[in-house]
């Protein structure tokens, strides 16, 4: 059970009626940009679901409204996106990874493609590990950089600390297209400290090189649970905002494509609606 305060009273709420609401949420948001009302809907989930998990995700869509006509995995969602169903011919098959790393979990899918089949060999991840881990790190390293600096603990500041993570937030965007970035912030520490800086380098690489191993055992996983050697895999796919990271898109390309093709998710979290209408259209 999830606990919420809303209006000043605490609700108890299940993860289908979480979900129904943010599937109602989507819908509101559909009609007032199509000026039509949306009744049916294409939902993904990830591809280590359960079929009870499948069943309240459809329990989910109909109480929002929905007729929810399909339920596939993201995974899948992800190569259609892509067109890589096209590159399997009717007598030849692909083996496509499938890496997406969010926010806040990371989810890593091995699947084959032939004939219009699409097969999950392998789903593997971790619910605990995303682009927030990297976030913290940096967090912390600004905070003691901070503290050796001025002699001023701001860990107790949840002012400072809200401002600091944006900037860190930030920063990390940055790095996914350039190699240095510093982190500025105006009176970090009201009226004691008028101005901070601290420079990243190459998204802090040896700050996060735990993190950046981590990304990598669902690659093994994946590649055992499906008896399949790396050099099987035809395509590699990165999704998700968390995989912009130079660090983890090298890492992973390097241990899995070795040379082979991949595509790169280059704008955050759009693909997942996009393929919606894709698979409905067709």
């Amino acid at each position: 059970m999830i606990v919420v305060t809303h209006k000043g009273q605490e609700k108890k709420l299940n993860a289908e009626e979480v979900s129904s609401m943010v599937l109602g949420k989507m819908k509101e948001i559909a009609e007032a940009y199509l000026g039509s009302t949306v009744k049916n809907a294409v939902v993904t989930i990830p591809a280590y679901f359960n079929d009870a998990q499948r069943q309240a995700t459809k329990n989910a869509g109909a109480t929002a409204g929905l007729n929810v006509m399909h339920i596939i995995n993201e995974p899948t969602a992800a190569t259609i996106v892509y067109g890589l169903n096209k590159k399997a011919g009717r007598h030849s098959k692909r083996n496509v990874m499938v890496f997406d790393l969010g926010g806040g979990t990371l989810d890593e899918s091995l699947l084959t493609i032939g004939d219009g089949v699409f097969e999950v060999k392998a789903p593997a991840g971790d619910t605990h590990l995303g682009g927030e881990d990297s976030d913290n790190k940096m967090v912390n390293f600004c905070i003691e950089k901070f503290k050796s600096k001025h002699d001023l603990d701001v860990s107790g500041n949840s002012k400072a600390l809200r401002r600091l993570r944006n900037a860190c937030e930030k920063a990390k965007r940055r790095l996914s297209f350039a190699f240095t970035t510093d982190i500025e912030i105006d009176s970090l520490e009201q009226g004691k400290v008028p101005f901070f800086s601290c420079g990243m380098y190459i998204f802090s690489t040896q700050l996060n090189m735990d993190y950046f191993s981590k990304c990598m055992e669902p690659v093994e996983k994946c590649l055992r649970d499906a008896y399949m050697d790396v050099s099987s895999v035809h395509d590699v796919v990165l999704s998700d905002g968390s995989s912009r990271i130079p660090k983890a898109c090298r890492n992973y390309c390097r241990n899995c494509s070795r040379g082979r093709n991949y595509a790169r998710e280059l704008i955050w979290m759009r693909q997942w609606h996009r393929v919606r209408l894709f698979k409905l259209l067709s």
